[in-house]
């Protein structure tokens, strides 16, 4: 990728952050888990990117291991609250049920 190339080549990985991203968005509006899971996966790819390839354009905004943490961290969490939504939770963590119920007094 050389800095001769148009901005949109050289920012694809970037933008296909972005457009997944975007497109999970829009699939949210008709199945929320379906387009909350599309978000966490753009944001896992943009963490695998980060580590595999070794120009990412604008994706890279501090050293490479801070920002693989910082994607893959969001687009886990994402990923598990998605699977976690209710009604009819796909993930159940028994210790969050015991948090809850501790803090909100039931």
């Amino acid at each position: 990728m050389g800095a001769g190339h148009a901005a949109p080549y050289r920012q694809w990985p970037l933008l296909a952050v972005c457009c997944g991203v975007l497109i999970g968005l829009l699939v949210t509006v008709a199945e929320f888990r379906a387009g909350t899971l599309i978000i966490g996966l753009s944001l896992l790819g943009g963490a695998v990117m980060r580590w595999l390839m070794p120009s990412v354009g604008m994706l890279a905004v501090r050293s490479p291991y801070t920002d693989m943490v910082t994607y893959g961290v969001l687009g886990l969490s994402i990923i598990l609250l998605a699977m976690m939504a209710q009604p009819e939770p796909w993930l159940k963590i028994p210790v969050l049920e015991k948090i809850l119920h501790f803090v909100v007094g039931r």
